[in-house]
């Protein structure tokens, strides 16, 4: 028995100068209730994943690849275009720019229909022409995902440091990440979306 799992909420990737890669969860309605999570990839490759709790990590670390997981307390704060994120050893804090033409055009997608793992499928095929970008796959595990944004804010500027340490100025997102199927755009930025995740037999969840 497979059972489907439905989170609404926003998706940010920046790149940092450092080569340290970052992607936010930020998760406002959930089977899990509000969480953020967050993945970091190094410039090494290490990619680690900094989760609230064990039941989220476990459930993340099982659709998605880690090198590490770490259970560390997660805050994330939105002020208008301010976004600050405390996530264990990471400080983000990142500041979103005016909407731009293709923010618009997701802003006009009616959430019902974004929701639907047909329109992801659909939206699949323009979203290949971003390199690594995917709307619909699976990491292994069993899982399946279908993504439908629903708005999209460019990532202006960004003040990040990790165990201390000064990550550097906002960059690319480049390389790819490498936590799933697909990567995030290469352009820093923040992504509403409705994510359906397909498990398998239903073992998550509430």
């Amino acid at each position: 028995m497979r059972s489907a799992l439905r989170f609404r909420g926003w998706i940010g990737a920046v790149g940092t100068s450092s080569g340290t890669r970052v992607v936010l969860g930020h998760w406002p309605e959930s089977p899990f209730g509000p969480f953020g999570d967050v993945m970091l990839e190094r410039a090494g490759g290490q990619r680690l994943l900094l989760a609230p709790d064990e039941r989220i990590a476990d459930f993340v670390s099982a659709v998605y690849r880690f090198d590490r997981v770490r259970v560390v307390p997660v805050a994330v704060d939105v002020s208008g275009p301010l976004w600050q994120v405390a996530a264990g050893p990471l400080d983000l804090r990142l500041t979103t720019g005016r909407r731009g033409g293709l923010g618009r055009l997701l802003r006009c997608v009616p959430a019902p229909l974004a929701a639907r793992p047909a329109w992801a499928a659909l939206t699949d095929v323009p979203a290949r022409l971003l390199p690594g970008v995917r709307t619909r796959g699976s990491a292994g595990g069993g899982y399946r995902e279908w993504y439908g944004a629903l708005d999209l804010l460019p990532v202006i500027s960004l003040a990040a440091s990790f165990e201390g340490r000064d990550l550097g100025a906002l960059a690319p997102v480049d390389p790819p990440v490498r936590f799933g199927f697909g990567s995030a755009p290469r352009t820093p930025a923040l992504v509403r979306v409705i994510t359906t995740v397909d498990t398998p037999g239903g073992r998550h969840g509430r």
